[in-house]
């Protein structure tokens, strides 16, 4: 689902920004000879600050909240499973330095900002969006990041600001073959290579789809195991005992892979409304940042 006024449609929606996919977005796409007059990289900073203007211009929601992560290597998932994300190098140092400018950025645009050393942004997106959906507000979730879809219900929609994709449940149905309803156990299932995350090997997508479309969840699945040898699936054998030996391994996926619903947040989360850009905030991060003056007025454009 792709529409280009869609967000005009949802400004009464709380917008729940996964700040890290797009630094890291902004950091690999441009030069890291963008400095600063002390000849600091600051290219993910430009990409961000180019990617919350122009978010902020084409909406006018009046609730925003920017998570960011400080959790890479202390997030309680490392507890449950030492080696979650354990393939992923680490930032690189001139990456790390640039973290405290992009919320810097967003603070001085009236923004309320979150992070914490024990949960990842993901929970504090998932946490916010709970806390909106229990008073019936939609929520749209602005990252390319298909672990999020588990959160979304019929009011909300999740938007990859980058390719201006909007993706409601048919549209994340269509894509995964799951409704988000049942994204959890689908990543249980099929793992997750990027964080590091095992499912069961041997189980693909399509098995996967298969398997909840005809179980429903994962619990049914495993409380039902012997059902899987009467399917119409090919090597349906094999799969029986490829699910029978890893359920372990499956349960503790889907641990991994829950977002936390009630993560602790500051009081500074109790309001997310939107507050009036600092103009004098602005200008010193575009001094400090080496923004030229058509950025420097465009971010300006934004204070009343």
């Amino acid at each position: 689902m792709s529409e280009a006024h869609e967000s005009g449609a949802q400004d009464s929606a709380v917008y729940l920004i996964d700040a890290s996919v797009y630094i890291f977005r902004a950091y690999f796409s441009l030069p890291s000879s963008m400095t600063n007059d002390a000849g600091e990289p600051i290219n993910a900073v430009h990409g961000f600050a180019g990617f919350l203007q122009g978010l902020l211009q084409q909406t006018s929601a009046r609730e925003i909240a920017v998570a960011f992560d400080e959790s890479l290597n202390s997030s309680f998932r490392n507890e449950l499973y030492p080696a979650y994300k354990a393939n992923r190098e680490p930032a690189p140092e001139d990456l790390k330095r640039q973290f405290a400018g992009c919320r810097a950025l967003a603070g001085a645009l009236g923004l309320t900002t979150l992070a914490s050393d024990r949960y990842e942004a993901d929970d504090l997106i998932a946490t916010l969006a709970f806390r909106a959906q229990s008073r019936s507000q939609p929520v749209v979730i602005v990252s390319r990041d298909k672990d999020l879809a588990q959160l979304l219900t019929e009011r909300d929609r999740l938007w990859d600001f980058a390719g201006d994709v909007w993706m409601d449940i048919p549209a994340v149905t269509a894509k995964f073959g799951v409704p988000p309803a049942q994204m959890l156990d689908y990543q249980a299932l099929v793992g997750d290579a990027v964080d590091n995350i095992p499912g069961i090997k041997g189980i693909g997508p399509k098995a996967a789809v298969t398997l909840l479309a005809h179980f429903g969840s994962l619990d049914n699945l495993f409380e039902r195991l012997d059902e899987v040898l009467a399917l119409e699936l090919r090597g349906a054998k094999r799969m029986h005992g490829l699910l029978r030996e890893g359920r372990e391994m499956a349960l503790l996926s889907r641990e991994l892979c829950r977002m936390v619903l009630d993560a602790p947040l500051p009081s500074e989360a109790d309001d997310l409304s939107r507050v009036n850009p600092s103009a004098e905030r602005l200008n010193a991060f575009c001094n400090e940042y080496g923004m030229g003056p058509g950025f420097r007025q465009r971010l300006l454009s934004l204070v009343d």
